[in-house]
């Protein structure tokens, strides 16, 4: 059985929240999935079993199980794996709404997963997966996120710079670190330390994980490497497959082949800040947009 549905939050949540990704597999073949850098953090309640993290993108952090998971932004990949199960609902975070869901600033999880329930409480957490579990389909599962993240909501989203910056470097199109660094009044140096100090990576390493999150949403088998390298401002192909290899660990060659396998079906991410987990389905338009915002 797959199942597997998106949804965007209501209005209200829409400044702190790309998208609701919701997923349900059973009797599929046991795998392992690369959850890769993206622009979002991540936030997962379980419906049936644990979140399986083989590795995490730190590699002193012990491998783990997970009701409920929040994970930061990261610079390598993390490895999920399952038995055939997987099952739950998942929150893209953006940088900007970690203060305001979580209440910590995005740089407090930078490169880590922890039990949600350290952020949000043992009891919010438990809750909340039981609403989950009792709603009769996506639309009211996604119902309940609404509800129980809109109440979440803090008033301290963070620096009016901080904004700004993560919009401009996490945008659709490239910006330089001089160049934003003009806008907001600073030194490329100052900059650099502030962003890190509120986002946790620096701002050329943020540009870098927006780029290459829109280059490998763009790929698939028949579409050309190259053509996707130029299409998404790296200077050839070689300068794809040097990132592919940083923030993936493997070539794109290895990567599409354990996405999309054999049967020409994509591996459609369920988890829009790392990729945590995933179903079987055709790609479209919505596994292809870039950032879900």
């Amino acid at each position: 059985m797959d199942e597997y549905a998106w949804s965007y939050p209501a209005p209200g949540l829409r400044p702190w929240i790309g998208r609701y990704t919701g997923y349900r597999q059973r009797g599929v073949a046991p795998a392992r999935h690369r959850g890769l850098p993206s622009p979002y953090l991540t936030l997962i309640f379980t419906l049936d079993d644990p979140l399986v993290m083989a590795a995490h993108p730190d590699p002193r952090q012990a491998p783990g199980r997970y009701r409920a998971l929040a994970g930061g932004l990261h610079l390598a990949p993390a490895l999920i794996t399952h038995d055939g199960r997987q099952s739950g609902v998942q929150v893209a975070v953006h940088p900007l709404g970690c203060r305001a869901i979580f209440g910590v600033p995005a740089a407090e999880l930078a490169n880590l997963d922890v039990d949600a329930g350290a952020l949000l409480g043992d009891r919010f957490v438990g809750e909340t997966r039981d609403r989950l579990r009792c709603a009769p389909d996506w639309p009211a599962r996604f119902a309940v996120l609404d509800a129980v993240l809109g109440g979440l909501l803090r008033e301290d989203t963070g620096p009016s710079w901080a904004a700004h910056a993560v919009r401009r470097l996490f945008g659709t199109g490239p910006v330089s670190v001089a160049g934003l660094a003009s806008e907001v009044g600073w030194s490329p140096r100052h900059l650099t330390d502030r962003f890190r100090a509120e986002v946790g990576i620096r701002p050329k390493e943020a540009a870098r994980v927006a780029r290459f999150d829109r280059a490998r949403r763009a790929m698939r088998p028949g579409v050309r490497l190259a053509d996707v390298a130029a299409a998404h401002g790296y200077a050839d192909q070689s300068h794809l497959v040097r990132d592919f290899r940083v923030f993936a660990g493997c070539a794109p060659s290895r990567w599409l082949a354990d996405e999309f396998g054999n049967s020409g079906l994509r591996q459609a991410p369920v988890e829009l800040g790392g990729d945590f987990g995933f179903v079987q389905a055709h790609a479209g338009p919505g596994d292809d947009d870039g950032r879900y915002d």
